[in-house]
């Protein structure tokens, strides 16, 4: 006699073995990869984390571009720096979409300029990088703007009298006044406690993108919404930072305009106003908000947490931190101004700046594009609306590209001569039609920045450390784990 429990089991086994087979279906034409099953596809495999060592095994198996299974979503990726690079130039317009998952949806609605797609996408983009140079972001305006922040966080450290300190939050908050005074206008004090939340906010949303309960959001929106905490915890962040910024447009907004615009948010509430009406244009409020918040969020991010690493590696290797300091002296001396110019003539100290983006590679997986019809990538077809992941921790640690990809070794940027060289294969800031917007911004910070910070002091570890823990804290992007060091002026 056939049991109720028989036929349920009999029925479970039924609609797996034909979501199984639609799999298996789906993977015809596309580059090889691991066996996708029902419901998970290949996240129980990878723990429900994209990590770069998880990539690097695959990849001896099946080669520099394979598929993985985000549960039944095919995510097609790019190992080494050949299979990246052609992946995203060859065909770059093809390759240059977001994909329209559930948790990018939620957080932006499809607005902004970092999660959005088709017209909006090339609008706000083409506008925040025409305001940007209009602002002066690369000359001599902007250059001003950084040297009296980093005399702001040297005064800070000389403060301290070379006590040992945590430089997260000096760090964050120097870099996080850059950004707000492109778009604000003004900054925040260290003791403000709006600021901190911000910063945590930051924190806990890097967090998220790239954890467990991504993927659980992923694979039930619903039960996510209501059961999960962390998401919670997300949706609560970015609900503050994005009423922050609604705050800042309120208070602009009261000013009135004026006859010269000054920053970024009086650009936009300018380009609002003069096309009202137009059909086609889509500057808004709403994508306002949204682009303020991922200009925020990757501007701070980034830059700061690299410094951090910057910071760290000097500790660890102080034959560099004073060879640097060699360089420094004898072509500026102990005083002089560093401006971004002053790259051209030290050549050592460009180099390590170069290094520690290299070695650090805080963000290991680029953030995930999609193909916005069907194409070719390295001889496979890749249909419209596949998602495409460049492992870019496998572009700056190719050993076919680096001579010793897993040592920091500033030599990576040298010639035989001592002279500064470009290498094809440094892309922390990805490549193609997504490449970071605010590459120029960042690469004047971190070398003024760090320049600065070793002409003022000797970086060392507290007396009686011996050891420090350089193994990243994963999320988003690869933070050190927290440590101290003593800033002893110079």
């Amino acid at each position: 006699m056939v049991t109720v429990s028989g036929v349920l089991v009999f029925f479970v086994v039924f609609l797996l073995s034909i979501q199984f087979l639609k799999l298996q279906w789906m993977r015809r034409g596309l580059p090889p990869g691991p066996t996708p099953y029902p419901f998970f596809g290949n996240l129980l495999e990878m723990n429900f984390r994209i990590h770069h060592e998880h990539l690097k095994k695959m990849a001896k198996i099946h080669g520099n571009i394979f598929t993985l299974w985000l549960a039944d979503i095919p995510a097609v990726v790019l190992q080494g720096f050949q299979a990246v690079k052609e992946g995203l130039t060859v065909h770059a317009e093809d390759v240059a979409g977001r994909p329209l998952i559930s948790t990018f949806q939620m957080l932006t609605h499809g607005n902004g300029v970092m999660f959005s797609n088709g017209h909006i996408w090339k609008q706000q983009r083409r506008f925040g990088l025409t305001t940007m140079r209009k602002m002066g972001v690369g000359r001599k305006e902007q250059e001003c703007r950084l040297q009296e922040e980093v005399c702001n966080l040297v005064e800070y450290l000389q403060n301290m009298k070379g006590k040992p300190l945590d430089p997260t939050m000096p760090v964050v908050h120097t870099v996080a006044n850059v950004i707000f005074l492109v778009i604000f206008g003004h900054g925040f004090s260290r003791d403000d406690e709006d600021f901190h939340r911000l910063i945590e906010s930051t924190d806990t949303l890097a967090e998220f993108l790239n954890s467990t309960f991504f993927f659980a959001y992923e694979l039930s929106p619903w039960f996510a919404s209501y059961f999960l905490s962390p998401f919670k915890k997300v949706m609560s962040c970015t609900d503050f930072m994005k009423a922050l910024v609604a705050k800042e447009i309120e208070s602009h907004k009261a000013k009135g305009r004026k006859d010269e615009n000054q920053y970024f948010i009086d650009y936009y509430l300018d380009k609002i106003h003069k096309t009202k009406g137009d059909a086609d244009a889509t500057y808004d409020e709403e994508n306002l908000i949204q682009t303020i918040f991922d200009l925020f969020v990757a501007g701070t991010e980034t830059t700061a947490t690299t410094l951090r690493w910057a910071l760290l590696y000097m500790v660890l290797y102080p034959d560099v931190q004073e060879k640097v300091q060699k360089e420094l002296d004898a072509v500026l001396g102990c005083s002089r101004v560093i401006s971004y110019e002053d790259r051209k003539k030290l050549p050592y100290t460009n180099a390590v700046v170069h290094e520690i983006q290299r070695y650090s590679n805080i963000l290991l997986i680029a953030l995930p594009r999609q193909s916005v019809k069907d194409t070719e990538l390295l001889g496979y077809r890749i249909p419209k609306n596949t998602i495409i992941l460049s492992n870019i921790d496998s572009v700056l640690s190719d050993p076919e590209k680096w001579e010793t990809p897993n040592q920091f070794n500033p030599g990576h940027f040298l010639d035989k001569d001592g002279n500064f060289v470009n290498r094809e294969a440094f892309l922390p800031f990805a490549i193609g039609h997504r490449v970071c917007m605010g590459e120029l911004l960042a690469r004047m910070e971190l070398f003024i920045f760090f320049s600065t910070l070793l002409q003022a002091f000797r970086f060392t570890l507290p007396e009686g450390v011996k050891e420090v823990n350089t193994k990243f804290v994963f999320g988003a992007t690869m933070k050190p784990p927290p440590y101290k060091l003593c800033a002893i002026p110079r």
